[in-house]
């Protein structure tokens, strides 16, 4: 009998940053390590991972981390724990391709570590520990579930799926696999929640395809704006393409390498003699074939952002006409709403025509209710633990279980953080806490931000920054010249020259006060300078924006 301790370090009430811990007596197994994107309250920070000293305090005991696939929500933090712990790192073929590159991409040498590649046969034995694999459908080849097997039956791991019948084996679930785990019990199952609010279970591909093919052919020029982590949906609409002769352009500097890395391994295929690479706009060139499809891809905001530079002129390969046909099939993530919205308005702006694909047609790649309920069935799972959601996911699915017999006590609905315990193959009553949290990532900086900086980055985006310039020569007391006033972001036009007329007159007040005195403390004045222009502002705008204040001594 085995005492077993289940946790997450993220993924819990969120959406993203995916990181569990499977406790087997003294073994730990990592299940995914994944980022998400921040919040638009947080000014400047790239992504977010989860705290690992969890992981750091016990890395004696950690046995390997088991990527279930390769989107940055499950891979993205593999860079920063693969440098506090040098562990083994286990993977499909593409999802280790996905996360080596994330690795070089952090700086990291792929030979310093220890990469595997497996497939759904590996059975991987760590004492008396059993880790198999078995075949998922996702939005991106090669996904799978994890089944760690235990001497109290099996916790099996199941993120991101569908049971919706593909004929590309590289998408295609292993349902013989899913029955085998089952034949020596399943003690709990760490099943995904995002899905849980979608009702539409109609496979709409039919749909799908017949309105790019109605666009493809009444159109000139098509732009289509895509998620890049969506290559389902990207071959999908390449197959159009080429069926309709289109020549294809992809665009997305950003995600290019994944976008070779797919189609190196044959994950992503496009003909020749469709495919171009397009050359920048010139007097000789302007990219405006009427047959080209151009694929817009990116993360989150990304399509939208290049659409945008597009439609004003900005991008150095398109440039957006009003004969242009743009199609939408990314709906925003949370957080980009304003991005998209901005980015389609200026696009109807500029009178091209945009088709928003509307998600009734866009089949989800997350376990719905009917899903979950025929997983349940396949695994006969003891406990039930919703995974990868926000709290509403996680409730909804709490519901379903409860709806397909499940009793309450069964299902452990948890919190980033809290662990729980079985013993002999039983639910103990008490709950442990362990350490917690996001380290924030801005650039090559990883988790040193802190809360003075968010809060200078908050008020800058809130209300703007004033920068005020002014020469003066100490030795004669004077003041050179009139100070120069840089406003940005807080005021508007009508309203500008008066409030800069105001903050030239205090900022002379200021200085002539300390030059009439007997020495100058330089820091002292900036002070002043800062509370003086500030309360000016205030008084004015009712606004508190960054105040930088830089005085220069010249000698004349």
């Amino acid at each position: 009998m085995s005492k077993i301790k289940f946790c997450a370090l993220g993924g819990l009430g969120e959406n993203g940053k995916n990181m569990y811990v499977v406790e087997v007596d003294e073994r730990i197994f990592v299940l995914d390590a994944g980022l998400k994107f921040p919040s638009v309250e947080l000014y400047g920070i790239d992504t977010v991972i989860p705290n690992i000293n969890y992981l750091i305090e016990n890395k004696e005991k950690v046995q390997g981390i088991f990527l279930s696939h390769g989107h940055a929500d499950a891979i993205g933090a593999i860079p920063e724990l693969l440098k506090a712990i040098n562990v083994g790192v286990f993977g499909t073929h593409f999802t280790m391709s996905l996360a080596e590159l994330a690795i070089t991409d952090a700086g990291l040498n792929i030979t310093d570590y220890r990469l595997y590649r497996i497939n759904d046969d590996k059975v991987l034995k760590f004492g008396n520990v059993t880790v198999c694999f078995y075949k998922t459908t996702h939005s991106i080849p090669e996904s799978v579930g994890v089944a760690i097997k235990t001497n109290d039956g099996a916790i099996v791991y199941a993120p991101d799926f569908t049971f919706t019948s593909s004929s590309d084996k590289r998408y295609a679930t292993s349902y013989n696999k899913i029955s085998a785990i089952a034949d020596n019990g399943v003690l709990a199952l760490c099943a995904e929640s995002l899905g849980t609010g979608n009702i539409d279970r109609v496979n709409n591909d039919y749909a799908f395809n017949h309105a790019i093919k109605e666009i493809l052919f009444n159109s000139k020029r098509v732009i289509f704006a895509l998620f890049s982590t969506d290559l389902d949906r990207i071959q999908k609409v390449i197959n159009l393409c080429v069926a309709n002769n289109r020549k294809i352009a992809i665009i997305g500097r950003k995600v290019q390498k994944i976008m070779n890395v797919a189609m190196t391994y044959d994950y992503l295929k496009i003909p020749e003699e469709n495919l171009v690479n397009l050359k920048y706009i010139d007097d000789n060139n302007d990219n405006n074939d009427d047959n080209l499809a151009v694929i817009v891809t990116g993360n989150r905001h990304e399509p939208y952002y290049t659409l945008q530079r597009m439609a004003i002129g900005q991008d150095r390969l398109i440039q957006i006409e009003n004969t242009d046909h743009i199609v939408n099939i990314c709906p925003p993530a949370t957080g980009t709403e304003r991005m998209a919205t901005k980015s389609l308005d200026t696009l109807h702006r500029i009178g091209a025509k945009v088709t928003n694909v509307a998600k009734g047609i866009l089949r989800s790649s997350h376990a719905d209710s009917e899903d979950l309920k025929m997983l349940y069935q396949m695994l006969n799972p003891k406990y039930i633990i919703p995974i990868n959601g926000e709290y509403r996911h996680q409730y909804m699915h709490k519901n379903i279980a409860l709806e397909f017999g499940y009793p309450e006590a069964n299902i452990i609905v948890l919190e980033n953080g809290e662990q729980i315990t079985f013993e002999d193959g039983s639910l103990k009553p008490t709950r442990t806490k362990v350490t917690i949290g996001d380290v924030l990532i801005d650039g090559s900086i990883v988790g040193d931000i802190n809360e003075v900086v968010m809060k200078d980055r908050e008020m800058l985006s809130q209300d703007g920054t004033v920068l005020v310039a002014v020469n003066i020569d100490a030795r004669s007391k004077k003041i050179l010249d009139t100070p120069k006033v840089i406003m940005r972001g807080f005021v508007c036009y009508d309203t500008s020259q008066e409030i800069t007329d105001s903050i030239t007159e205090v900022t002379e007040k200021v200085i002539h006060s300390h030059l009439n005195r007997k020495y100058i403390d330089w820091n002292l004045l900036k002070n002043d300078l800062k509370e003086r222009i500030s309360k000016t502002i205030l008084s004015q705008t009712k606004k508190n924006p960054i105040v930088i204040p830089i005085v220069t001594n010249i000698e004349e």
